[in-house]
């Protein structure tokens, strides 16, 4: 069976999950909504979709290559679509929530369509040290991505529950740490905690909530990173950042928000609260530029998130999808989507 880590790495005054009848649940209340509101929700994302939630010229993607990856420069990040991210840290390789589908979805014939490809498959990636997984949502965790990665990853590093849905996909028991929030493992050297997150799991109509969301801080000596996974603004941020920062960059969930849903997902006003909170140095927002999965333009997540940077002086960089972003020499990247939608107006002007 998968390894579920002690609580002997967590400190005594930081809490752990919660359960109730073999449900985890949020450590603040968050509110659920009633039938009628979720039925509208859904009518509305099906029905009532705005134009602009997808791109319409090319999103840029500079492809990536084995060798490419081999030959960067230790402490490179790469964004590769959503939340999945590949870090090269201790010249190993690492990778965040793992997702290569053409949809976001149960099923490839229906549901959230990519807006790009990856840089690099699955299959090309050079071997991986470790794939760290925020929760089990379909964005997040893809049963082929999985299958794919099963034999060149070292390890899987999960939250609880989420480990025993991969070795049911057939990944080797042994290569899975499931952990609870404020646990720790270490991999090469390097330090994983799980942190507590705002958010819900499931993937069918009857498992709600069976597995356990989180965040994770990574401690790679001097340097230290935090992903957010999926959450809403909470005061947890502020515990994770007395605890363990500050941190040299945080790549935190900028995308699939809405006013529906408050507590799950950030405005990016507290996504840049968020960052604050955790002491970061440099913010780099994911969970956008993928997957239409709310009802605003696909480009606003971008847009509203470097307005407010800039009006607070925070550093942030917004690299290419495959674009490398090195924490020795961290540089903001280009307003690429501005191009995107200029593009599509050039053309228009030139038809007209």
């Amino acid at each position: 069976m998968a390894i579920y880590l002690t609580g002997a790495s967590r400190a005594p005054e930081l809490e752990s999950s919660r359960q109730e009848q073999g449900h985890f649940r949020n450590h603040a209340a968050v509110r659920r909504e009633g039938l009628g509101k979720t039925l509208r929700i859904f009518w509305n994302m099906v029905f009532h979709k705005p134009r602009n939630t997808r791109p319409s010229g090319v999103i840029p993607v500079q492809a990536l290559t084995r060798e490419q990856l081999l030959a960067a420069a230790d402490g490179s990040v790469f964004r590769l679509g959503h939340s999945t991210v590949l870090l090269k840290l201790r010249d190993k390789f690492w990778l965040t929530d793992p997702v290569f589908a053409e949809r976001a979805s149960p099923v490839q014939w229906a549901g959230p369509k990519r807006f790009h490809q990856p840089p690099i498959s699955p299959e090309a990636l050079p071997p991986i040290e470790a794939v760290i997984l925020s929760h089990d949502h379909y964005d997040h965790l893809d049963h082929e991505s999985i299958l794919k990665l099963a034999d060149k990853a070292r390890f899987f590093l999960a939250p609880l529950g989420v480990g025993d849905t991969l070795i049911k996909w057939g990944v080797d028991a042994d290569k899975v740490r499931q952990l609870d929030w404020w646990q720790g493992t270490e991999v090469e050297g390097i330090r994983f905690i799980a942190t507590p997150s705002q958010h819900f799991s499931g993937r069918g109509l009857f498992d709600g909530n069976s597995t356990l969301w989180a965040s994770w801080v990574m401690i790679d000596g001097g340097r230290r990173i935090f992903f957010s996974g999926d959450t809403g603004y909470f005061d947890g941020f502020k515990r994770i950042g007395e605890r363990y920062g500050p941190f040299d960059l945080t790549l935190m969930e900028t995308g699939a928000y809405n006013v529906d849903w408050p507590h799950i997902h950030m405005q990016p006003e507290q996504t840049l609260q968020a960052h604050i909170d955790l002491k970061g140095r440099w913010l780099l927002p994911i969970h956008n530029g993928t997957f239409d999965l709310s009802m605003h333009a696909w480009h606003e997540p971008f847009d509203r998130i470097l307005a407010l940077a800039w009006e607070r002086n925070v550093s942030i960089t917004t690299p290419q999808m495959g674009e490398a972003f090195n924490l020795m020499q961290p540089q903001r990247g280009g307003a690429w989507w501005f191009e995107v939608e200029h593009q599509v107006s050039e053309g228009q002007h030139s038809v007209g």
